[in-house]
């Protein structure tokens, strides 16, 4: 299940018909395993623990793609290859990596059934998203997560240990099966209107005015001064051009600016290490997870702040309570939200975290791009600073950075419902997790686009422009099926951030004080 932005090996999506037919053959040739039909019991774990002792299961490092083609005929093939073994998905679902030894971890594509439990550590994306499908159908957020279908092909084939039984629905049974079914229509829809090709003008632009205003942010202190009134304009440039910045890398990071992945990856390091000065693969690994699973607790990133400086959501907040844990004041956490996450994420956690993953996972690039950015900002303003100022110029714009991009980023997710994994379908899983703010020029700018969260969940490699053109489709889909689409104005938006955070404190409270 790759990530977005380091997109490489498992889970996919470009429309691509002889790629899909190739993932489908996977497995079926002369090598393949011999005819088995298996139902679970320790003979099939034996003939499994055989095959990975030969290695036939592992693929190389690295590469990665998808598929947008979905799966747009689940049953189109229900008889398995020949050669192929045969599971139910009670057999699947145990292989969740969670169960006595051998920990087996399997995950099913397209009625194809993969063992991951050696390769989920050379995923590009990362072990923990791959991990947080194990024991489930992964194929939708296969599909929405790849752009190179035949180049993952190539990494799956090794994996593929069987297929699901002839008798064996193409839904897994805890989801929505008509839903699942008019979604992949939906995005059959969508590729078919062109929805997931960008305008590269747009990003053009984009980024050309986000250039600007870095430089006008030096152009002013050079040419005005460094009085308060030049240096107050100058932090308000460089913390726009640094916000939208951090909206164009997030776009890049999900492929969407160019067609070819290579390019996304290279524009992606330039923005976000050297404009921003962070690790690209950092972002990519944990934003991966959280599209994944969102607010899905212990598998989105997202929400590990509880319970350790929030409580979030009402489950989690009175099991809290009732545990009688307290790591903070938390029926004030509404209160001190604004003093610590928003103007302190980035000049603390980030600052460290992202440069403690690139060195840790050896992302030697990364740092060498992210070195640049310190070189350049310290050159070019420590040459009219002095150091007390250049070191509260560059904090401020970093805690201005961070209260913008805080703010914007929690007003879809913390309101929103927070549970463990319940195994739903990909649609049912992000609505529940997400919610739109209502669409304007300020909004879309103000936001990066991410006022269409819905959207974007559902489609995370479709280009922001297009958000608009598919917002009716999915609206139409939430009716029809009796989903909740959620849409507010942008300060309702932020409301909710401090009422949701105020509701669990209170829970958490009356809990913990047996009430």
């Amino acid at each position: 299940m790759q990530n977005q932005g380091g997109k490489g090996a498992t889970l996919g999506g470009k429309p691509h018909p002889e790629g899909l037919e190739r993932v489908e053959e996977a497995g079926s040739g002369a090598g393949a395993a011999p005819a088995l039909k298996c139902r679970g019991g320790a003979g099939c774990g034996a003939a499994a623990a055989g095959r990975r002792r030969a290695g036939g299961w592992m693929a190389p490092p690295g590469g990665g793609g998808q598929g947008r083609d979905g799966d747009r005929d689940g049953d189109r093939d229900r008889a398995p290859a020949a050669g192929m073994r045969r599971f139910t998905w009670e057999e699947i679902g145990q292989r969740n990596g969670r169960e006595p030894a051998p920990q087996e971890r399997w995950l099913v594509i397209h009625r194809k059934v993969y063992d991951i439990s050696h390769f989920c550590r050379r995923h590009p994306g990362g072990a923990r998203l791959l991990v947080s499908h194990a024991g489930q159908d992964a194929t939708d957020a296969f599909v929405a997560f790849h752009v190179d279908k035949v180049l993952v092909s190539k990494y799956l084939k090794p994996l593929q240990i069987g297929e699901l039984a002839p008798d064996q629905p193409s839904i897994e049974p805890t989801k929505n099966e008509m839903l699942v079914k008019d979604f992949r229509e939906l995005r059959a829809t969508v590729e078919r209107m062109g929805l997931l090709e960008p305008n590269q003008l747009f990003f053009f632009l984009l980024l050309a005015h986000i250039l600007l205003l870095d430089i006008a942010a030096w152009l002013i202190l050079f040419y005005f001064g460094t009085s308060l009134l030049p240096f107050v304009f100058s932090l308000l440039l460089l913390t726009i051009s640094q916000v939208q910045a951090s909206w164009l890398q997030h776009d890049l990071g999900h492929l969407s600016v160019f067609r070819k992945t290579k390019w996304n990856h290279l524009l992606h390091k330039f923005v976000m290490c050297h404009l921003i000065g962070a690790s690209a693969k950092w972002w990519t690994l944990l934003h991966s997870q959280h599209h994944a699973k969102p607010n899905c607790f212990h598998k989105d990133p997202d929400i590990d702040m509880h319970p350790f400086l929030f409580t979030l959501g009402k489950k989690f907040s009175v099991e809290l309570g009732i545990k009688k844990k307290k790591y903070m004041p938390y029926n004030h956490q509404h209160k001190y939200f604004f003093i610590t996450l928003p103007p302190l994420l980035f000049p603390t956690y980030f600052h460290c975290h992202t440069f403690y993953i690139a060195y840790t996972k050896k992302y030697w690039a990364d740092l060498a791009w992210m070195l640049t950015f310190y070189i350049r900002f310290f050159y070019t303003y420590g040459s009219l600073l002095e150091t007390k100022s250049l070191l509260a110029y560059y904090f401020i714009f970093r805690m201005l950075e961070s209260s913008w991009f805080v703010w914007v980023s929690q007003m879809n997710h913390i309101p929103m419902d927070i549970d463990y994994d319940k195994n739903l379908d990909w649609v049912s899983t992000q609505l529940l997790a997400t919610c739109n703010v209502e669409q304007s020029l300020f909004n879309d700018w103000f936001t990066g686009h991410l006022n269409f969260q819905i959207e974007h969940h559902l489609f995370p490699t479709m280009p922001r422009h297009n958000y608009c053109k598919v917002a009716p489709l999915v609206k139409s889909l939430c009716a029809k099926h009796g989903l909740e689409y959620q849409c507010k104005p942008l300060l309702t938006a932020f409301a909710d951030i401090v009422h949701s955070l105020k509701t669990s404190g209170e829970l958490w409270h009356d809990a913990y004080l047996h009430k």
